[in-house]
């Protein structure tokens, strides 16, 4: 998006104001490693070409001025009676984000915001987590805060925590702040240890089905998913002192302690075992350069949220159905908290044309829902594209 059309949003919000910081903070995917990182285990992330974009300039009172461009919506609050917002939600991950910094003792000022996105809404490229980091990071810029990328990461996912109502990993903030160029991230989720892999696709992109199925479910079901796994290691705990999250569990130890007292608890437990260790040999796939082997991981990991975690629904399911036997495709799942969204899918670049025109009508005819899609490129994390006082 261009930075003069970016002013032009924020001038038109608020007029007569100083020329703002303007900061770029991408979407993501996630090429592996679902549902693991609130599990201590890995991800295999990647920020991506769409994003959230935040203009903000501060006020010499203390008033936050909010304006969320592509819902048209304003918002206005005091800096001292912060508090989450049941009604307006978005405005959820701009407040808890300046909620962190009140809780290190930095005096916020009041400010205005005006935020735009080409981040599909709903479509599972984390819009939300890009909100809540872009945010994050432009306010360290302007107060001067001196933070490390890292800690402002933790301070978007508590941000999400506690304003938004969503116990949110930390994969998503992690992967649109330390993002790097045709690289995906090996995040330990445990450390926060982490390592760039080179992911250069010859011929082949990465397309986004996008469903068109708004995931509303997916933030309960995501909390209830989490009560699920942490029960699994409850139990595991019991017997075994040393086992403290899903990273440290075996499917021997699920067998033992699990799957006798609740056959649901198992399945879902098992899954991010099972994921764990997909990731791992994921990973070697991409040292060996072998994409395929990788791809038919990706179908595995669909599968597995499909029957065994039970956050799919009919239209993903379909939609990799119908491409998993595709020559064209090398691997395709669904991507996300689940229950809509997009799938992700690595494409043969000259085949894309075609499997669209036959695969849109198609998906349309069998889930009266419209198809959209996107060619994603990997690139790098968050950076500020404006600043006035660097101009």
């Amino acid at each position: 998006m261009e930075v003069e059309n970016l002013k032009y949003i924020f001038n038109i919000a608020f007029p007569g104001n100083a020329e703002p910081l303007i900061v770029r903070y991408p979407g993501r995917v996630n090429i592996i490693g679902e549902h693991t990182d609130y599990n201590e285990g890995f991800v295999l992330p990647a920020a991506i070409d769409k994003a959230a974009y935040i203009s903000i300039s501060l006020r010499a009172d203390d008033e936050v001025h909010l304006f969320a461009q592509d819902l048209n919506e304003s918002f206005t609050i005091s800096i001292n009676e912060l508090q989450p917002n049941r009604e307006v939600i978005w405005v959820n991950y701009i407040l808890g984000a300046v909620a962190q910094f009140q809780k290190k003792g930095v005096l916020v000022p009041g400010f205005n915001l005006s935020l735009t996105s080409d981040i599909p809404i709903g479509a599972g490229l984390s819009s939300s987590a890009a909100i809540a980091c872009a945010t994050t990071f432009a306010l360290n810029e302007l107060l001067h805060t001196k933070l490390e990328r890292r800690e402002m990461v933790q301070m978007a996912q508590k941000a999400e925590h506690e304003y938004a109502g969503v116990m949110c990993g930390i994969m998503d903030q992690f992967a649109s702040m330390m993002g790097r160029r045709d690289h995906v991230i090996k995040l330990d989720c445990r450390s926060l240890d982490y390592e760039y892999f080179p992911f250069r696709l010859d011929g082949i992109k990465i397309l986004l089905l996008n469903t068109g199925v708004n995931h509303s479910l997916a933030a309960s079901e995501y909390n209830t998913r989490r009560l699920e796994c942490a029960k699994a290691v409850e139990w595991i705990n019991a017997e075994l002192p040393h086992v403290h999250s899903l990273r440290d569990t075996t499917e021997e130890m699920l067998d033992l302690y699990v799957r006798p007292k609740d056959e649901l608890i198992d399945r879902r437990a098992r899954f991010v075992v099972q994921e764990i260790t997909r990731l791992e040999q994921a990973c070697e796939d991409l040292k060996q350069g072998n994409i395929a082997a990788l791809g038919r991981k990706m179908i595995e990991t669909h599968d597995g949220l499909s029957t065994m975690y039970g956050v799919s629904c009919v239209e993903l399911d379909w939609l990799v159905e119908a491409l998993r036997n595709n020559e064209a495709v090398l691997g395709c799942r669904m991507m996300g908290g689940g229950f809509g969204g997009c799938t992700i899918n690595l494409v043969r670049e000259a085949a894309i044309e075609q499997l669209i025109a036959t695969i849109q009508p198609a998906y349309e005819a069998a889930t009266g829902l419209q198809l959209s899609w996107y060619v994603a490129t990997i690139e790098d994390g968050t950076e500020i594209i404006s600043n006035p006082n660097k101009n």
